[in-house]
């Protein structure tokens, strides 16, 4: 056998694919009657099924969709009923919105999520690290799964990446809309937005993933969730799931992907929003400042409904699940 140390970067990450996929099919094979007559009962998943082309050129098959420049991107997708489609936020992947996606689909509702390229178990391009092609991405996933009066959902970056979806593609597909822990209208400190961040802060971000990003995202955990507050209660397994997803993507693409959360300017996209438009911020996200980003959101949006979670964190959708999960059954259903 070579030595691992030899082997190319990328062909280790193939071969240690191919390895888990060999295992996976052993267990499939000594299970495939039951999974069969359990798929028959059901009816069969109605979303699965052979590669596919849809009018707009993406090319997908059961769980990717390959856009236009190749790169393939990772999606999950539950269900059957009204679409709900989640963005989420860096450095994350698809997995930060297991607590809503299991919720909402018990509840009737069908669950897309995709992993933005560079994250999680899409492709890690080196070009197409930007919120144009973030945004294009999200448009092929919907385009090649034909949804339509799908929800929007997106957190931090990702709720950037819905509102510059909709800026760019409208709302043709879209019935409603969801900014949780956002980052538009922008982040950065300019001369429009004196009260943003210095671009010290974001700089930093880029050092710290450069240097040493597996210790970064043990760090940046604890602010992420509010653990370091007092008397807040710690979880090591969100703390090192947090680690897993960060850890799963390209570092190449998170590097680039700080500039698109930090110095984009959503408020164009902002003022596009035709849709009713739930915002959900907690009042102590030490991530994204709810002054400068929720309660100037809510004034863009022309029909915002904005709920502030008192002493809430950025990762409220993991800490304050059930909350969260209600808010967004209301919001479906209203």
């Amino acid at each position: 056998m070579a030595n691992p140390s030899a082997i190319p970067s990328a062909n280790r990450r193939q071969l240690l694919v191919a390895g888990a996929g060999a295992a996976g099919a052993a267990v499939a094979a000594m299970a495939a009657p039951s999974v069969a007559m359990a798929a028959a009962a059901a009816g069969g998943n109605p979303h699965a099924g052979s590669a596919s082309h849809s009018q707009h050129g993406e090319r997908h098959t059961m769980n990717t969709v390959t856009t236009k420049d190749g790169t393939r991107i990772f999606f999950k997708d539950w269900g059957t009923g009204k679409p709900v489609v989640f963005s989420h936020g860096w450095p994350l992947d698809a997995d930060a919105w297991d607590a809503q996606m299991l919720f909402l689909v018990q509840k009737g509702y069908r669950v897309i999520a995709h992993d933005r390229r560079g994250h999680g178990r899409s492709d890690q391009p080196s070009h197409g690290n930007d919120m144009d092609t973030y945004a294009d991405d999200l448009a092929a996933v919907i385009n090649a799964l034909d949804l339509k009066g799908a929800t929007l959902v997106g957190h931090s970056t990702g709720g950037g990446e819905v509102a510059h979806y909709i800026g760019r593609h409208g709302t043709s597909r879209v019935a409603k809309a969801v900014l949780i822990g956002a980052v538009p209208p922008i982040m950065v400190k300019t001369e429009s937005n004196p009260n943003g961040l210095p671009m010290s802060v974001f700089d930093g971000i880029r050092a710290n993933v450069a240097a040493n990003r597996s210790q970064f995202y043990k760090d940046l955990a604890m602010p992420f969730y509010g653990f370091n507050r007092p008397n807040a209660k710690t979880s090591q397994g969100t703390i090192d799931e947090f680690w897993r997803e960060g850890m799963l993507g390209s570092i190449l693409g998170q590097y680039e992907c700080v500039k698109q959360f930090s110095e984009v300017d959503y408020t164009a996209d902002l003022k596009k929003i035709d849709v009713p438009t739930l915002i959900l911020h907690g009042d102590d996200d030490q991530i994204v400042p709810i002054d400068d980003s929720a309660r100037l959101s809510a004034k863009l949006v022309k029909n915002a409904t904005l709920k502030v979670y008192p002493g809430a964190p950025h990762g409220m959708c993991t800490t304050l699940a059930d909350k969260v999960n209600a808010d967004l059954l209301e919001f479906l259903q209203s």
